[in-house]
């Protein structure tokens, strides 16, 4: 009865995201998460420049490692109710294979709410894997608008099918993204496109490093072909300019953070280097998608968790436990009882929080929290914000372990984050160090 009720309160809390989903209130919800400085200033300015880019479309795909998540959270079967940034809804999906008993996604952006959604809505109707795969893995198929208008857009929401129904400002509807390879748009995907012109332009094919066939030939590949550009004059003009990342989803906040002492250009060439040599490019799809622009579509190693065959019948089976909701993630934690969550994935948002924001959000953690909740985030820089901004009183009800962090940090396959972060409710205060303090 009481699980019935709350999802009773959850559909009520989604319709009435979805009716406040206009353009101001998503203007709105960015602003309240970035804006941190007056307009006039500069970096007022830049603020404002990202959230106006952020309002669209942004991640196609999730650049969060499930393998490194899921031990992390530790999900129990038809126990564990998780709360998620849903971004581009990869990790919903993937964490639909270990059959919790519900997950909850929150986003600030409608595109990534609907992106969710549709592949929610995909995985319950399409008729069968190879559709769901075509679908999501080719993402560039004439005959997925077939299987849209046929299976999916009766079943899809009015919310997320006003979206899809859209028009770009080329007058297509947005849904033909699935017939033009979906990762080549976003403002990711753009982004991608524009790094992959470049290194073009110094004679360069990203794409080089899928045809290495172990990791001394992945490395040999890229310091002889990507890590040159590095160095060249322009492109570390371009990468000390805060507009330049938007492209990542990393506001001008985070980008001081990622960017720490060292040149930027610097910082992400050892970023790139991770992605590209410290794992196996066969079954890395975050390298595929960053390299190769896709998917392993014939081999169907490098593709995540959601898109195999034996995760496909788990997904389908309890897509109806996930909602996805328009909103901020401390709006939604307020809407929520006491003691009613286990699993937290704030993914990098609070790199983007102020201290003020920061207790504001964490004082829900505790309130909505059930005993031995999990939360797990990930940061730019390497040192978790919470050790310097949480009131004591609030830290202290936490268990924090920054040894953590360098082993997650290592096995996760997309390389983009400097740190990552397990937070458990019911700790002691003399456990909450940096990783800094640690050394010094």
């Amino acid at each position: 009865m009481a699980q019935a009720a709350q999802k009773k309160n959850d559909t009520a809390v989604s319709v009435a995201s979805d009716a406040n989903a206009g353009e101001n209130n998503t203007k709105d919800l960015l602003g309240s998460a970035v804006h941190k400085n007056s307009p006039i200033s500069a970096r007022g300015f830049q603020e404002r420049l990202f959230t106006l880019a952020f309002r669209g479309f942004v991640y196609p795909q999730i650049w969060e490692d499930p393998e490194v998540d899921l031990p992390a959270l530790k999900i129990q079967k038809d126990k564990s109710r998780i709360m998620t940034i849903a971004s581009g809804g990869c990790n919903i999906m993937n964490y639909l294979t270990e059959q919790p008993a519900a997950v909850k996604a929150i986003d600030l952006n409608p595109a990534h709410v609907s992106l969710a959604r549709l592949k929610l809505c995909a995985a319950k109707h399409l008729p069968g894997y190879n559709s769901f795969f075509q679908f999501f893995a080719h993402a560039d198929s004439k005959d997925n608008i077939r299987l849209y208008n046929q299976y999916i857009k009766p079943n899809l929401d009015p919310f997320s099918r006003k979206y899809w129904e859209g028009r770009r400002l080329n007058g297509e509807k947005r849904i033909n993204y699935f017939r033009k390879n979906v990762y080549q748009f976003g403002l990711l995907g753009r982004f991608i496109s524009a790094v992959h012109f470049v290194a073009k332009l110094y004679g360069q094919d990203p794409r080089d490093i899928l045809t290495a066939t172990n990791m001394k030939e992945q490395e040999e590949i890229f310091n002889r072909t990507l890590a040159p550009i590095f160095q060249k004059k322009f492109v570390r003009f371009i990468c000390n300019m805060p507009p330049a990342l938007y492209g990542l989803g990393i506001p001008p906040s985070q980008f001081d953070e990622l960017k720490g002492k060292e040149e930027m250009a610097d910082v992400l060439c050892d970023r790139l280097r991770r992605l590209a040599c410290d794992f196996p490019i066969q079954d890395n799809y975050f390298a595929w998608q960053a390299f190769g622009r896709g998917y392993d579509r014939e081999k169907k190693l490098a593709v995540p968790r959601y898109l195999t065959e034996e995760n496909y019948e788990k997904i389908k089976a309890n897509a109806d436990r996930a909602q996805v909701f328009h909103t901020s993630i401390t709006e939604f934690l307020a809407s929520q009882p006491q003691e009613s969550l286990d699993c937290y994935v704030f993914l990098d948002a609070q790199d983007w929080m102020n201290d003020t924001q920061l207790n504001t959000l964490w004082k829900e953690v505790m309130r909505t929290g059930a005993p031995g909740a999990r939360v797990i985030f990930r940061t730019a820089g390497e040192d978790s914000p919470l050790t310097d901004a949480l009131e004591p009183e609030i830290l202290s009800k936490f268990h924090y372990d920054p040894s953590l962090s360098e082993a997650a940090v290592a096995k996760d396959r997309s390389s983009i984050y400097g740190g990552f972060h397990v937070y458990t409710l019911g700790g002691e205060l003399g456990l909450q160090k940096s990783k800094k303090a640690k050394k010094a």
